[in-house]
């Protein structure tokens, strides 16, 4: 079985991917170090916003990014801040990305 990363190492690395295909990406909520779970939020630039979260399929234990919620970027806000306020521990990534670009589908970031 393989070790799983600390949040914090994932965070750190997904954020390097995002530099490296010169798409900003910033930490807006710092979660628990360890084991905190991750929401992504990619601004579309034009008043429009995704989120996405990470969810293990119970049956194999494989996990993917699901679409959380699409649409105008303060309704997005709104729905990261009443995540936020169930679990403090959240993770909150923010990239900019004009044509939706995340990565999340790249090899190594379900893990």
């Amino acid at each position: 079985m393989a070790a799983r990363l600390t949040t914090d190492l994932w965070v750190r690395a997904y954020l390097k991917r995002l530099e490296l295909a010169n798409i900003p990406g910033y930490v807006t909520a710092h979660g628990q170090q360890s084991s905190g779970a991750v929401l992504v939020k990619c601004a579309r630039l034009d008043g429009t916003a995704q989120s996405y979260e990470r969810r293990i399929d119970l049956m194999t234990g494989a996990s993917a990014w699901m679409l959380l919620h699409d649409g105008p970027e303060a309704e997005v806000d709104a729905s990261i801040a009443k995540q936020r306020s169930f679990d403090p521990d959240l993770w909150v990534i923010e990239i900019e990305s004009r044509d939706g670009r995340t990565l999340l589908d790249e090899e190594g970031l379900s893990d």
